[in-house]
């Protein structure tokens, strides 16, 4: 077993020439004739095997009055296959002592992943390649209605009916322009899902859920050459396909604008800053990663230490760059404590975030900043399952399993100069969108 340390942390499980290198998970990818991507992470400490396919499509992909259709395609291969049967595949893999299954959808992909005792790899292949393979024989209107309705009852308990849910819609309508993709939440629209039909649900599926818009990760317990021999077994002998073709949206540009919310769930008011900020591994994303921390770390952050703590104005505090495909969002949310005034909280805001961007930050904060995200990101790859979503994350957006290196890399090149310049580029007050958040009994004040 060969041993790590990493920021005086010891984590086993990878390969590195000495403690200053970032941590190597092994790997091999190659592609089938179809077009399907294969990654391959052989980790033998544990019997288990972690099964992970990644659709190269989410809600970013979606059109104008059919929003929500990646986040129910992601409930629909739960529900049946041609040679599985019937709504199978969870009670299928609790039989074979699965420990975690499920899927999740973005705006940039749809993934499902399972984990299963090693000696089950080929069941958990078998169910992965039925589903890519077979779903349109037992795909019925019936089962698609139910799917809808679950996926409304979904959006009801996530959005409309939980306190700051409509102000999450409200700012992806103020950040985004009519016919952009991320201006959609991932579920969709009411009325949308409501006005779907079968056969746009088949031609979805006749699209996307090609292998060559898919890559399946397997990662722990396995002999390669099984793993090879399965993988062609079960996913080689589906027809040659092609990836579609994605037209990439522009980041928006947009003038300064602020809304405000009632809100008849929430109980407490909650400011929102946002602005538009570079895509996901693009030049600057690392640099306001790091500000974000410096400014909303718990205990450290800036903005949490004088408003949480000093002032006592805020319950909470968060800074975040939210990063994605074609552009991000950097953005500050503080909830406000009950008899706090909103321009108060405003100024102090306001007067942070203007002092890093005219002076910079202290050697000590920037460090520590990067030492959180990388520790953090260290320990998060503990897991056999983590390890497997680093290399698909890293294959979707850059092409590259491997690019850890080189994105832990993006972080150490950080300066506070850099960090400064991408902060005025990008935070500026003139493409500012501010959102106030108010309980609908009350008033900001």
């Amino acid at each position: 077993m060969r041993y790590i340390i990493v920021l005086g942390m010891v984590l086993c499980g990878f390969t590195a020439a000495s403690a200053d290198k970032a941590p190597n998970i092994k790997f091999e990818k190659y592609k089938l004739d179809n077009g399907l991507e294969v990654i391959l992470h052989q980790d033998k400490k544990v019997p288990i095997v972690a099964v992970s396919v990644w659709y190269h499509v989410g809600s970013g992909n979606e059109v104008p009055g059919r929003s929500g259709f990646a986040h129910l395609f992601e409930h629909m291969l739960f529900q049946g296959s041609k040679h599985v049967g019937e709504d199978k595949h969870f009670s299928t893999l609790k039989k074979i002592g699965s420990s975690y299954v499920n899927g999740t959808t973005n705006t940039n992909r749809t993934n499902y992943f399972e984990v299963v005792p090693s000696n089950q790899l080929e069941a958990a292949l078998w169910l992965e390649s039925d589903r890519m393979g077979y779903l349109l024989p037992v795909l019925t209107n019936k089962s698609f209605r139910n799917q809808v309705d679950v996926v409304r009852n979904e959006r009801r308990q996530r959005i409309d009916n939980v306190p700051y849910g409509p102000s999450y819609l409200k700012m992806s309508e103020l950040l985004y322009p009519e016919n952009h993709p991320y201006r959609f939440s991932v579920i969709g629209k009411h009325e949308d899902l409501e006005s779907a039909k079968l056969d746009d649900v088949v031609n979805f599926y006749k699209r996307w859920y090609v292998p060559a818009n898919a890559t399946l990760t397997i990662s722990g317990d396995f002999e390669t050459a099984t793993a090879k021999k399965l993988v062609d077994k079960w996913f080689a002998t589906f027809p040659k396909s092609v990836k579609p073709k994605v037209v990439a949206p522009k980041m928006p540009v947009i003038k300064s604008k602020s809304s405000v919310v009632p809100d008849k769930y929430a109980k407490l008011t909650m400011m929102e800053y946002a602005w538009h900020s570079p895509a996901f591994f693009q030049p600057g994303d690392a640099d306001l990663d790091v500000l974000s921390q410096v400014l909303g770390r718990q205990g450290t952050g800036r903005l949490f230490k004088r408003l949480v703590l000093k002032e006592q104005l805020a319950q909470r505090v968060s800074v975040s760059q939210q990063s994605s495909q074609h552009s991000s969002v950097f953005k500050v949310s503080v909830q406000l404590k009950p008899n706090a005034r909103v321009e108060k909280v405003r100024k102090i805001v306001d007067e942070e975030i203007a002092a890093v961007l005219k002076n910079g930050v202290s050697t000590a904060e920037l460090n520590r900043a990067k030492v959180s995200l990388e520790s953090s990101y260290i320990w998060g790859l503990e897991g056999l399952m983590a390890r497997g979503e680093t290399l698909q994350r890293y294959n979707h957006y850059t092409s590259d399993p491997g690019y850890i290196a080189k994105d832990l890399g993006r972080y150490k090149a950080v300066t506070s100069d850099s960090m400064k310049q991408i902060g005025k580029k990008y935070l500026r007050s003139d493409r500012q969108v501010t959102l106030i958040t108010v309980p609908k009994t009350g008033e900001s004040k």
